[in-house]
C-alpha cells in the first residue's frame, strides 16, 4: 500500500478507524499493512476487516461444505476458503482467490451433463488419487462427445471477468480425440457468447500432428474441419496439479442472475474416440 507511508500519523488513528480503512482495500494489502505498526497489525487481523473480504454468502458456502469449518477468526476462515473446499456432497469445489477474495468454482464430472456417461459400454466412473473429487468420468469408446456444465452468475463475484476451463487428462492409449476439432462455447443467458474450436491433444504434439495429418489425410481433413465453426484451434495446457485444462471461453459477470452454459462437442466426425478423462469444469476469475 503505497499511500500508507507516514507511520506516525496513522498511529494516531483509533484501531476502529484503521480497520475501516483497511476494509476498503484488499486481502493482499491488509496483510502488507500489518507490518507497519502494532496498531495496524491489530486492525489488519480484526474480524471486521476480514469479514469485509469474505463474500456475502460465505455462511451458505460453509454450510454446504462436506467437512466442518471450525475457525477462531474471520481471517482464519478466509485463509481456509482460499484452499479448495468440497461442497454439495462433494459434487463441486469452491475457493477464494487469496489476493482479491473473488470466488472460483469447479463442477465435478458428476455435476456435468456428459451424454451417455451412465452407459458402461461408452463411459465408466473411476476414482483417481490425484483428483479432488471421488469420481472422474473415463471415456471408453464412442463417436458422440458432448460435455455441458451450467452455473448461475449469482454464485460468482459480480463485476468480474471469468474464464471456464475443462479439466481433463488424455491417456497414453487415447485415439480419435483430435482427428477433427471439437466445438467449444460459453453462453450467458440468451446471449450467444463466445464460440471457438479446440483439439484434444497436448500442446507440444499439436504442430507435429497437424503436419502429419496434412500429409496423410490431405483433402479429407480439410473437409472434416469445414464442418465445424471457425476458430483458433485451442489445445489443452498443463496445470500445476498434474491435470490439463482447455479454456472453453470467457464471460463478464455483470451481477445479474443468469445461467452460464459451458460446453465441448464433437458430434460430426462419426468416428470412435477413447482415452479421455474428465475431472470437471472450473470457473475462475481472469486477470
Amino acid at each position: 500500500m503505497e499511500g500508507l507511508v507516514d507511520h506516525h500519523e496513522f498511529n494516531k488513528l483509533p484501531e476502529g478507524c484503521v480497520s475501516a480503512i483497511l476494509s476498503l482495500t484488499s486481502p493482499q494489502d491488509a496483510c502488507k499493512s500489518s507490518l507497519v505498526s502494532t496498531i495496524f497489525q491489530a486492525a489488519a487481523d480484526s474480524d471486521a476487516v476480514w469479514e469485509s473480504f469474505l463474500p456475502a454468502d460465505y455462511r451458505d458456502m460453509v454450510s454446504r461444505s462436506t467437512v466442518p469449518c471450525k475457525c477462531s477468526s474471520k481471517k482464519e476462515l478466509f485463509l481456509l476458503l482460499c484452499n479448495s473446499l468440497l461442497i454439495d456432497g462433494g459434487r463441486k469445489s469452491f475457493k477464494l482467490e487469496k489476493s482479491s477474495g473473488k470466488k472460483s468454482f469447479m463442477l465435478s464430472a458428476r455435476d456435468l451433463h456428459i451424454t451417455w456417461s451412465d452407459e458402461s459400454p461408452y463411459w465408466h466412473w473411476a476414482s483417481l488419487p490425484e483428483s479432488r473429487f471421488s469420481e472422474v468420468a473415463v471415456l471408453r469408446t464412442m463417436s458422440w462427445l458432448e460435455i455441458v456444465g451450467t452455473i448461475r452468475t449469482q454464485m460468482l463475484t459480480p463485476n468480474t471477468k471469468y474464464g471456464a476451463y475443462l479439466v481433463l487428462k488424455i491417456t497414453d492409449r487415447s485415439y480419435g480425440l483430435d482427428l477433427m476439432p471439437s466445438e467449444i462455447s460459453v453462453e450467458v443467458g440468451n446471449n450467444r457468447g463466445s464460440r471457438n474450436t479446440a483439439y484434444l491433444r497436448l500442446a507440444k504434439e499439436h504442430a507435429r500432428k497437424q503436419q502429419m495429418e496434412s500429409l496423410i489425410y490431405g483433402n479429407r481433413m480439410q473437409m472434416l474441419k469445414s464442418m465445424v465453426a471457425e476458430g483458433d484451434g485451442r489445445v489443452p495446457i498443463e496445470r500445476d496439479d498434474g491435470w490439463l485444462e482447455l479454456e472453453l471461453g470467457e464471460f463478464f459477470n455483470g451481477g445479474n442472475d443468469d445461467e452460464v452454459k459451458m460446453s465441448l462437442m464433437e458430434v460430426r466426425g462419426h468416428h470412435l474416440k477413447g482415452g479421455l478423462i474428465i475431472e470437471g469444469i472450473e470457473v475462475r476469475p481472469k486477470n
